[in-house]
């Protein structure tokens, strides 16, 4: 009896994430997996002519904050549609799990600028394991690959206490830790720039990556500084790496402030050293020169101590005021000093609590409220109109720099994003939209820095193995049928600044799982991704 495959793809122009170069063949796959990768003679209950078209794993974004929407956009299309099939959630420290019901409405202030507006989460879960089989409920079109967050797991043991935590507190931590590893998760993640996890010391770190180390699993850090103290932030990360042994990943890599451009080729060269001295450390970055985060992020971390509502009642105090203004015009801020770095037209509203700041600079809100004579009162008096919720786009670094880290091989893409949907409004950081395709476009095909084939490698082959994902990222018999098929000459990303709700162009084809998700450029609405669980 002749086979027939679920899908036989011909004739396409094969990466196959090991940076290789390409070679034209068809694969085969049966079960979700792909069964045969050479010429293909059986047929495929579906048939899809690749002739002319790159096939490529699908591609995996290291850096991605999803799960924080996952529940609302399950179908992921801005992820699906750029032609990534898995992401890495619960970055920068903050993971939707474990949760203390004695300081819930603390992490869920905390995220409003994040989460999806007038959208019920229930909260009813505890948990990692128990979040993530709410999602799986619901079902995804994508793989999610969960850590856990040090800033999650600390605010459910101390809520935003600054104070060093107590031999009790600490074991708290580590068996909540302990818990979400066995439930599944990869690793843990730090924020240290963000409250609480800027709380943390280096010590408190390395207890609980002793932890981590036990299940083999990773240490992904939202390092503690990326600006003038980036060169003392990396070799923090370097001595967590030294002193438990586990796999470090330095979140969305860069320098920030104009001031601190090029420091990124002596960080580089401080990973590369600490690899000889078998630390097991890695970077991702994403393509543009702006980041993302929280208007909170603005202030300085004491500010935040005791959470949104406690930093709320600071800004009306008059003293607190001058106290926070001093401490940001004289540099005087413990973590990052984004205000100083971006200045007030550098300093774009993404999404806000009330709508009509939405994709205005803090000068342009500034000035409509004719406050430029003194910023800083009009922005504290703003702050406290939108109750503090707000997500903002940073303008802080260099394309030189984004190059350097970028065709590093030490380097994987991020996105540093999470999954939205033009319905959702507001003006987001278009990363959601186009990082993958844009590495194609802007720095192989238009700046030549990178092989066609090692931006793949970065994509695939590369985060997979660094999450010890041995069946993913190859285009390889017995593989999972992760899968992207795209046309060299139209990929492209189209999203802006302006305009960031924008699919790219070029993508044709995203299989996950087996399944074809996109045909012809469109979603099919299935859903077959999945919760992928380190322990399987």
């Amino acid at each position: 009896m002749v086979e027939i495959y679920d899908i036989v793809i011909r004739n396409g122009r094969i990466i196959d994430g090991t940076g290789n170069p390409w070679l034209v063949n068809d694969i085969a796959i049966k079960n979700g997996r792909i069964s045969k990768v050479g010429r293909v003679r059986e047929k495929g209950e579906v048939e899809i002519d690749a002739k002319g078209l790159v096939i490529s794993p699908g591609f995996i974004d290291i850096h991605n904050h999803s799960d924080l929407t996952i529940m609302a956009y399950p179908y992921a299309e801005s992820y699906i549609l750029q032609g990534v099939t898995t992401v890495v959630v619960g970055n920068c420290g903050l993971s939707m799990a474990p949760l203390n019901p004695a300081n819930i409405e603390l992490l869920k202030r905390y995220l409003s600028p994040f989460l999806v507006r007038n959208f019920d989460y229930k909260w009813n879960w505890r948990t990692l394991g128990e979040f993530y089989r709410k999602v799986e409920e619901i079902g995804v079109a994508i793989n999610l690959v969960p850590l856990v967050g040090h800033g999650t797991i600390r605010l459910a043991v101390k809520g935003f206490d600054a104070t060093p935590p107590s031999k009790e507190e600490t074991e708290e931590m580590k068996e909540l830790l302990k818990k979400s590893l066995e439930e599944g998760a990869f690793g843990f993640s730090t924020g240290l720039i963000y409250p609480p996890g800027v709380y943390a010391s280096t010590e408190e770190i390395i207890e609980l990556a002793k932890v981590v180390r036990d299940f083999g699993g990773i240490y992904a850090t939202h390092i503690r500084n990326e600006g003038k103290y980036l060169i003392e932030a990396v070799e923090e990360a370097i001595k967590i790496g030294e002193e438990t042994g586990i796999p470090i990943e330095i979140s969305h890599h860069k320098a920030s402030g104009k001031s601190n451009w090029g420091k990124v080729s002596a960080t580089l060269r401080l990973m590369m050293m600490a690899r000889k001295k078998g630390v097991e450390i890695n970077c991702d970055v994403y393509p543009y020169t702006a980041g993302s985060t929280t208007i909170t992020a603005l202030l300085p971390t004491w500010v935040l101590e005791g959470g949104v509502n406690k930093m709320l009642e600071r800004l009306k105090d008059k003293e607190m005021r001058k106290k926070i203004k001093d401490e940001i015009e004289e540099d005087k801020i413990r973590g990052e000093n984004f205000l100083k770095a971006a200045g007030w037209d550098g300093i774009l509203i993404s999404q806000c609590l009330i709508k009509e700041y939405e994709g205005k600079t803090l000068r342009e809100i500034l000035r409509k409220k004719g406050a430029l004579d003194d910023p800083y009162e009009g922005f504290f008096d703003w702050l406290l109109e939108i109750n503090g919720d707000a997500a903002m786009v940073l303008f802080l670094m260099d394309d030189e720099d984004v190059k350097t880290v970028i065709s590093h091989s030490l380097s994987m893409i991020s996105s540093d994003s999470g999954a939205v949907s033009p319905i959702a409004g507001g003006c987001p950081h278009p990363r959601t939209y186009g990082t993958f395709p844009r590495v194609i476009t802007k720095y192989v095909k238009e700046e030549g820095i990178i092989s066609l084939e090692d931006a793949i490698r970065k994509m695939t082959s590369l985060p997979a193995r660094k999450l010890r994902l041995y069946d993913r990222g190859l285009v390889e018999k017995g593989f999972w049928a992760d899968l992207v098929i795209f046309d060299l000459t139209e990929i492209k990303d189209k999203a802006t600044y302006d305009n960031p709700h924008r699919y790219p162009e070029g993508i044709k084809y995203v299989i996950v799982n087996g399944q074809v998700v996109v045909e012809n450029g469109r979603l099919t609405g299935k859903k077959p991704g999945k919760i992928l669980k380190h322990l399987d």
